[in-house]
């Protein structure tokens, strides 16, 4: 075992500075948790200040903005996962029926573009299209005479922007999953359809669909673990007071309640509670994934 250890430790080696950096930036400041039961003092520090149990738990359930920052969190993440999960499904389809090479891998390029770009220069692009002198209000004033709208100020159309948005990013990274699993289906099946002349509506339903099936359940379990993610770059880069009612998340509260009010132990009390809820909903989705579509990492 001694002379196996000396011949793979260069291979060991190489994992030291990935182990080093998980255990400063993730594991060492996961003891301020604690911040969760005590009554922080600025100036006692963390282990100074006194605990109180549950009692910032008690706090944070007793004021009406929990339920409300918890529902939009939910609301919005469900709503993004349902139409990013149908989405990419349909364009899959779309583009695998195409038959020409170069406009199909022009389109599959172009739609995956915007997974790169930062949710920082998509805000501002987005600001720029719906402010009252934007392109969209100036659009739909020429077109149909409509007065303008404050559309990142309007609750309804705020939500649509931000799950619309979401979509548009990340609908072709989805896509390039799906289309690498219909290149898995044996060429064969298409050509005995042929002989038995399917149509090609046939051939999508009777062979194509139920080749994807595996991929489409395992997405969709693992896309499980993110009820509690509605996308905190997104909505801090786009969203005002005007909208906190049906915009404000868990991360953006966190963020205001601890660096804007000062109350470290709230924000850290709401953290925890999202963090332990999504563990679970994590290892839930792994087990359905692992069930379902023979998923496993480990």
């Amino acid at each position: 075992m001694i002379r196996r250890w000396s011949e793979q430790v260069h291979y060991n080696l190489m994992l030291l500075p990935g182990i080093v950096l998980v255990l400063l930036f993730s594991v060492w400041p996961m003891g301020g948790i604690i911040l969760a039961f005590k009554d922080f003092s600025p100036t006692k520090g963390i282990w100074g200040s006194s605990w109180v149990g549950w009692e910032n738990y008690e706090l944070l359930f007793d004021t009406p903005v929990a339920m409300q920052v918890f529902t939009n969190t939910v609301v919005i993440a469900l709503m993004k996962m349902t139409i990013g999960f149908v989405v990419p499904i349909v364009f899959a389809l779309m583009l695998n029926e195409l038959r020409i090479r170069w406009f199909k891998r022009t389109m599959q390029t172009i739609v995956y573009l915007p997974h790169f770009l930062s949710w920082v220069l998509i805000a501002g692009i987005l600001r720029d299209m719906f402010a009252i002198d934007g392109i969209v209000n100036e659009w739909l004033h020429s077109q149909f005479g409509l007065e303008p709208t404050m559309f990142l100020a309007e609750h309804f159309w705020f939500r649509t922007i931000i799950i619309g948005s979401d979509v548009w990013k990340e609908f072709g990274f989805g896509t390039i999953v799906y289309l690498a699993a219909l290149t898995a289906i044996n060429p064969s099946l298409y050509e005995a359809a042929e002989i038995d002349g399917a149509s090609r509506m046939k051939k999508l339903r009777y062979i194509t669909l139920p080749g994807i099936v595996p991929m489409i359940v395992l997405v969709g379990t693992l896309s499980m673990q993110n009820v509690l993610n509605a996308g905190f770059d997104q909505i801090f880069n786009l969203y005002n007071t005007l909208v906190y009612d049906s915009s404000d998340i868990i991360d953006t509260y966190v963020y205001r309640a601890g660096l804007e009010e000062g109350r470290f132990e709230i924000a850290t009390a709401v953290g925890l509670l999202k963090s332990a809820i999504s563990f679970v909903l994590v290892v839930s989705s792994y087990a359905l994934a692992s069930r379902f579509a023979n998923y496993r990492i480990f």
